[in-house]
Parts: C-alpha cells; sequence; structure tokens
C-alpha cells in the first residue's frame, strides 16, 4: 500500500480534530476532558506510529487528536492582544491619506476606505444596502481578494528587475514584507491571514523551482499552519468562506476553465469565460453555506461578479496614486468616476 507523507495526509486529519474541538462551547468545562483525552491519546498513537504496521491509521489518528488538542487549549486561553500602536497608527495614516486626496464625492472617499482599511462607517445606508443585495457585500469586508489586488500591483512594479535569482529573492521579500505590514495594519481578519499564508508559501515554492508545485498543498499547508497558531478561527464565517472559495478554484475552476480551449491568440470571450468559470467554481462551495447562515442567495451572482470585481479592481489601481501627494487632478477625476461607476453599476443590479 502507498502511504501518503506530503501535507494533504496531515492537514486532513489535524483539520478534522480541530473541527471536531470546536463542536463544544468555548466555556464548557469539559473541553478540559477533550483536551487532557486528547494529549493523552496523542502520546499513546505516537508509540504506536513507531511500531512496525501501525503507521498509516496511528499517524492519522495522532494529527488528529493534535488538532483537537490544539483546538481545546485555545479554546480555554485568555483572548490575543488588539492591534499593535504600530499598527494603529499605520492605518490611521491610511486613512488619512484618502481623506486628504479630496475625491470629487464623499461616496467615493467613504467607499476607499472601506475597501482598503476596513472602516465602513462612512458609507451611507442605501450603498451598504446596495452592496447586499447585489451579493457583493464580500467587496466591503477585506479578505484575500483586496490582498491579491495589491500584491498583485506590487509584483507587476517590481517586474522591471527582471527574473535573475537575486530579483526573484527581492520581489519575493518585498511581497512578503508588504503584505505582513497590510495584515498587521488592518488587524489580522481571517481571510486576510489565509491570503497571507498562501503568498508566503507560493513565494517559498517560487525560490525552489526544481520542485513540482501542488496548489492542494499550499492550501492544506496554509490551513494547518492557521488552524495550528489560532486554532479557534475555525468558527469564523469569513474564514469558513475564504477556504471553501479556494476549495472551489482548486478543485472545480479547472475543469470548467477547461470546456474553453485556449488558442494561440488573445481571445476576449475565452477571458470572459474564465470569469464566469472562477465565479461558478466559488459559488458551488459557499453558496450553501451562505444559505445555512441568511437563507438567501443572490440571484445575479454572475452578472454581480463579472461587472463588480473588474470595476473594483480599476478602482483600487486608479486610486492609489490618488493618494500621493502632487497627484495630477485628472487621476482623481478617474479613480472617482471609477468609484462612482461602482457603485450606480451595483445599485442597479440590486434593483433588478
Amino acid at each position: 500500500m502507498v502511504v501518503r507523507k506530503d501535507i494533504v495526509a496531515i492537514s486532513i486529519p489535524f483539520s478534522a480534530g480541530v473541527v471536531t474541538a470546536a463542536l463544544w462551547p468555548p466555556g464548557s468545562d469539559a473541553l478540559w476532558f477533550v483536551a487532557g483525552g486528547a494529549c493523552l491519546g496523542a502520546t499513546a498513537l505516537l508509540c504506536l506510529a513507531c511500531r512496525p504496521g501501525g503507521q498509516v491509521p496511528a499517524l492519522a489518528g495522532l494529527f488528529f487528536l493534535l488538532g483537537l488538542s490544539c483546538s481545546a487549549n485555545a479554546a480555554l486561553a485568555f483572548a490575543p492582544p488588539g492591534q499593535a500602536a504600530l499598527a494603529r497608527k499605520a492605518l490611521s495614516a491610511l486613512t488619512g491619506a484618502i481623506d486628504g486626496a479630496s475625491f470629487p464625492h464623499e461616496s467615493t472617499t467613504a467607499l476607499l476606505k472601506a475597501l482598503l482599511a476596513g472602516e465602513r462607517e462612512g458609507l451611507d445606508r442605501g450603498t451598504v444596502a446596495a452592496f447586499r443585495a447585489a451579493g457583493a457585500s464580500h467587496l466591503l469586508a477585506l479578505s484575500g481578494l483586496h490582498l491579491g489586488i495589491l500584491y498583485g500591483i506590487l509584483q507587476k512594479g517590481l517586474s522591471v528587475l527582471g527574473r535573475s535569482p537575486a530579483a526573484l529573492l527581492l520581489r519575493s521579500a518585498a511581497g512578503i514584507g508588504a503584505s505582513a505590514c497590510y495584515l498587521a495594519m488592518t488587524g489580522a481578519p481571517p481571510s486576510l491571514v489565509r491570503a497571507f499564508l498562501f503568498i508566503c508559501l507560493y513565494e517559498a515554492s517560487r525560490l525552489f523551482p526544481g520542485r513540482k508545485r501542488r496548489p492542494i498543498n499550499i492550501f492544506c499547508a496554509a490551513l494547518t499552519i492557521q488552524l495550528a497558531v489560532s486554532p479557534g478561527v475555525v468558527r469564523s464565517l469569513g474564514f469558513q468562506l475564504s477556504y471553501l472559495a479556494m476549495l472551489g478554484i482548486l478543485l472545480v475552476f479547472p475543469w470548467l476553465d477547461g470546456w474553453y480551449p485556449r488558442g494561440l491568440r488573445v481571445d476576449p470571450v475565452r477571458r470572459i469565460w474564465s470569469a464566469v468559470a472562477l465565479t461558478l467554481s466559488c459559488q458551488v462551495f459557499t453558496a450553501p453555506l451562505v444559505w445555512v447562515h441568511f437563507r438567501q442567495f443572490p440571484r445575479y451572482f454572475l452578472l454581480t461578479n463579472l461587472g463588480a470585481l473588474p470595476l473594483t479592481e480599476a478602482f483600487v489601481v486608479c486610486s492609489l496614486p490618488a493618494l500621493l501627494p502632487g497627484c495630477p487632478a485628472g487621476i482623481k477625476n478617474l479613480a472617482d468616476m471609477l468609484g462612482q461607476v461602482l457603485i450606480s453599476f451595483l445599485t442597479t443590479v440590486a434593483a433588478l
């Protein structure tokens, strides 16, 4: 029998243990028995795994109990501290720069604060309701999408360094460092932590070109690390939706995307189909969870994502230079226009 020795074989039983412990309420006295029993059982299975013939079931049980113990102990521990003072100052500087950009419309300023800093207080109720009704609430909650856009902008800018080993190392360090700063500045919500771990693991694998990169390995490694550091995060809806969306992208997207063969020329229809396939892949895994929590399903999610995602990316890309001193008025006006088009688009979809 072939024994799996990669991260997938470790991640699945470990994650199952974390989820099992999360079924108990955080203040339950039973968690003490769960934590103690899991530690004793893990010790016994570790001894069994060292004996010939028992490695496969023993190792699976061992990592299950380790996840169980890790999650139970975290639920019994004190809550972690909040944002550091330096991170709060950085966030305040970002919001101050957005206010100082002086966009023609106040709603553009409020929207940019929500997209970059996670501060939605300035958005009027109508805009928030339109985002929710159109199925675009995820755009207002800091997620891997936002970090991915910023990371992509940085990598595009650093591409002028070339692809030499030294340049790749510098680009990797800059990408991870900038992502870590943004993560700390925004309070490290679970979905952003997931995206940050993906970036770290991707950059680490890129530095070893001789090794084959398997996306499912990166997925499982990030999942295991995040649950090991903060097991209680498994109860977070943002964490659940983030990993389910990525699972859909890994398992369903390649299959759907392959329905439209790739050609040698640039094909706009092919790009549209890829965007459709990506949206459907995410919805396959996240829609049931959304229905369980909110008892609703956005009817026009496909139209929303096809229009809102490129508009959001274009708006953020144009808005970043507008935050710099001395930015030409034309760039600010373009960013303001894109922000207003995004709001109008989602308001129209919500009214359908």
